[in-house]
């Protein structure tokens, strides 16, 4: 069998648990900066959180609402469009993966995903 067109890592969940995995993984990224995950979510997340952060430097109301429905969260949401978006100075390449090695438990491993420039968390 063929597997064109299947995008995207499926981490042997069904689709909700997923994404409510991908949104948590993203929220988390967002409120801390840095996260350290299994190397195949950090790319994911990768994947999906510089997609948000390009709608967040656009601004305007209906890709902040757009931000909160793929967020689920509009503290997160608001502190991407108001705070982190407007620090990032670069078209795109926002997040970075470094490798951290292997978990101790089944030895997957891991990754630490982190924003390229630094950002600072207060509010302008």
């Amino acid at each position: 069998m063929h597997r064109h067109g299947y995008k995207g890592r499926k981490f042997g969940r069904e689709t909700d648990q997923r994404r409510a995995l991908e949104r948590g993984l993203m929220c988390s990224l967002i409120k801390e900066q840095s996260i350290t995950t299994t190397l195949a979510r950090a790319k994911e997340m990768r994947r999906k959180t510089e997609k948000l952060i390009t709608i967040a430097k656009k601004g305007g109301l209906a890709n902040r609402r757009l931000l909160i429905s793929r967020l689920n969260d509009i503290e997160v949401a608001n502190l991407l469009m108001d705070v982190i978006a407007p620090q990032i100075a670069r078209n795109s390449g926002y997040l970075k993966i470094k490798r951290a090695g292997f978990r101790k438990g089944d030895n997957a491993e891991m990754g630490t995903i982190s924003f390229v420039d630094k950002i600072k968390k207060e509010a302008k």
